[in-house]
């Protein structure tokens, strides 16, 4: 699926994508500033998490509560300098928990083809203006 959009329809975009997945992993792919982690707060916004979402840059994983209080994880990848770090992490481990995983730069570490993920790449247009594929 490709979509262009303006960042004021993020929330359309957010429920497009949560209808059309057919899995709970998705992998964000974009240039810094492309609108990544601003794609995934409208995401676990739609997911009914009242939580405060940001990039868990420093931390590497956030972790919220959606309806019923189920977990929503956040990965930001972007600090690992090597694919132990992940398994340090226990990242293995969150991916096999039934619950939604958000990854933010997932090039990082080359484990995802053991594991079924969606990918989503955003490309930034112009300052309002995205374009998404979805697969």
């Amino acid at each position: 699926m490709e979509i262009t959009y303006n960042l004021s329809a993020i929330s359309e975009v957010a429920e497009q994508i949560l209808s059309s997945a057919n899995h709970k992993t998705i992998l964000f792919y974009g240039d810094l500033g492309a609108g990544k982690t601003t794609l995934i707060k409208s995401l676990v916004k739609q997911l009914g998490s009242n939580d405060t979402v940001s990039s868990p840059t420093f931390s590497i994983l956030n972790e919220y509560l959606g309806v019923n209080e189920e977990s929503i994880l956040h990965f930001d990848l972007y600090r690992l300098k090597t694919e132990d770090e992940a398994y340090d992490l226990g990242i293995e481990e969150y991916l096999q928990r039934d619950c939604w995983k958000f990854i933010e730069w997932p090039e990082r570490i080359n484990i995802f083809d053991d594991y079924d993920v969606h990918s989503a790449k955003i490309i930034s247009l112009n300052e309002e203006g995205r374009k998404l594929n979805f697969i």
